[in-house]
């Protein structure tokens, strides 16, 4: 089985929309602070026991995801773009000692307000492999099933 890069840069990447039952500047803010993170950042029942966060143009990141199964899955990066409530882009590095090389990607989050509600959408690019991407897929799905649950606690506390 060959693990070779698709050339085409389509089947290497990967953009999600959902719309999340609040403002822009509370989608927002549920990325910025690591007390937020910590309680929605990751897969279904993944924990965030390290989060490492300096939220500024030039500022790094680092998150370990740990698994149910126990392992424990690093991530790192650095802010590239932030326009509040708007725009937020960043690298993003699988630290983990992976047996397969991992190029950088970069994720661009964009926040579109609809009257109360948000538009998000998800743009990461470019994976290694289609397999890398359709991995990812589903760990952003759940992870974003999650930031819907934060949001809802949120906004009714």
């Amino acid at each position: 089985m060959s693990m070779e890069a698709p050339t085409d840069t389509v089947s290497r990447t990967l953009v999600i929309t959902r719309t999340f039952e609040a403002p822009p500047r509370l989608v927002f803010l549920a990325w910025s602070k690591p007390e937020h993170l910590v309680r929605w950042f990751g897969p279904n029942d993944f924990t965030l026991p390290t989060c490492e966060q300096d939220f500024r143009v030039g500022g790094a990141y680092r998150f370990c995801m740990h698994a149910p199964d126990g392992s424990d899955h690093w991530v790192e990066g650095e802010y590239l773009e932030i326009s509040e409530y708007d725009k937020l882009v960043f690298t993003w590095t699988r630290s983990d000692g992976l047996p397969e090389p991992w190029v950088d990607n970069v994720v661009t989050l964009t926040f579109e307000d609809l009257g109360g509600r948000t538009k998000f959408t998800m743009h990461h690019a470019f994976f290694n492999t289609t397999s890398h991407r359709d991995e990812h897929h589903g760990g952003w799905v759940e992870c974003y099933d999650r930031l819907a649950g934060f949001l809802d606690q949120y906004r009714t506390s």
